[in-house]
């Protein structure tokens, strides 16, 4: 049996959600090994000026542990 861990991260973004997100699975891959799956629970944003300035994403990013089958 698989073990898999669900850990929360946050991306951030100049340019959209979509980015935030892969930003937020790009630096949790930096130490994580074997993500397997991301859930984007929430979108936030940062408006100035009446414009979206800065787009942020939670995300739950799950990955095997080591050493389960």
């Amino acid at each position: 049996m698989t073990v898999v861990k669900v850990i929360e991260v946050i991306g951030e973004s100049e340019n959209s959600w979509d980015d935030a997100v892969k930003d937020a699975v790009q630096q949790a891959a930096k130490t994580v090994r074997n993500i397997s799956g991301v859930e984007v629970y929430n979108l936030t944003g940062k408006v100035e000026d009446g414009q979206v300035i800065k787009y942020k994403a939670n995300c739950k990013v799950a990955f095997a542990v080591d050493g389960t089958h």
